[in-house]
């Protein structure tokens, strides 16, 4: 039996959506974050030597990382699903949106988070005043800029389909949901990206994803 080992509040999340939208029996096994640092628990070293999540196990394989997880499942299990099935550009756009959710957008999203969580901290005053400003600097000269401008891309991207990859969902469009969401949450969308608001709100409304947040427990990225 295919195992999602699944944290709360987290990327694994999408990978149950994706085995929902493939049809695939899978169980999950539920992690819960540190009450204290947020961070997984030391029991997901017993599955992967990184502690991370999401993991999936199958058949006596370990894969790891977001992406790795989707082509896997794809390839495995998709019989064609998923994929993108127009021109050559549509597939080159599926490659480089399944590698831009973790390696670009997700490294400034975070920072997003860290530099957000510095500033509400409770700091000796004098500590707080200076871990403020750092912080402000970090956010207003570097991340938030970053943030805005990995946003307008999405949003660009988004507009001639609805979709990253050609005029369907693919695999491509589960990799960018965690980054869209995380946006949403951490930097708001207003009237400035309806592209991406309308994305998250037909994404959310599919019964495959309603599954997946069901079986899947805690998840405050879904407003």
């Amino acid at each position: 039996m295919l195992t999602v080992h699944h944290l709360e509040n987290s990327r694994s999340q999408r990978i149950l959506w994706l085995l929902e939208e493939l049809g695939v029996p899978y169980e999950i096994k539920h992690y819960e974050r540190d009450k204290q640092t947020s961070l997984a628990p030391k029991e997901l070293i017993d599955i992967h030597p990184l502690g991370k999540s999401p993991v999936i196990t199958d058949d006596g394989l370990v894969v790891a990382e977001s992406g790795a997880i989707v082509e896997y499942l794809i390839e495995t299990y998709g019989e064609g699903k998923l994929l993108p099935v127009g021109d050559a550009q549509d597939r080159l756009d599926y490659r480089y949106w399944l590698h831009h959710a973790e390696g670009t957008a997700a490294a400034q999203l975070v920072m997003k988070l860290i530099f957000t969580r510095i500033k509400e901290q409770k700091l000796p005053p004098i500590v707080k005043q200076v871990a403020h400003m750092i912080a402000n600097k970090v956010l207003e000269s570097y991340v938030d800029p970053n943030v805005q401008r990995n946003m307008k891309h999405w949003e660009e991207a988004l507009s001639e389909t609805g979709w990253f990859a050609g005029d369907e969902m693919s695999g491509a469009d589960i990799m960018m949901s965690f980054p869209l969401e995380a946006a949403a949450v951490r930097a708001g969308l207003g009237r400035t990206y309806p592209n991406i608001s309308e994305f998250l709100d037909r994404i959310h409304s599919r019964p495959t994803y309603q599954r997946a947040l069901e079986k899947g427990g805690t998840y405050d990225f879904v407003e």
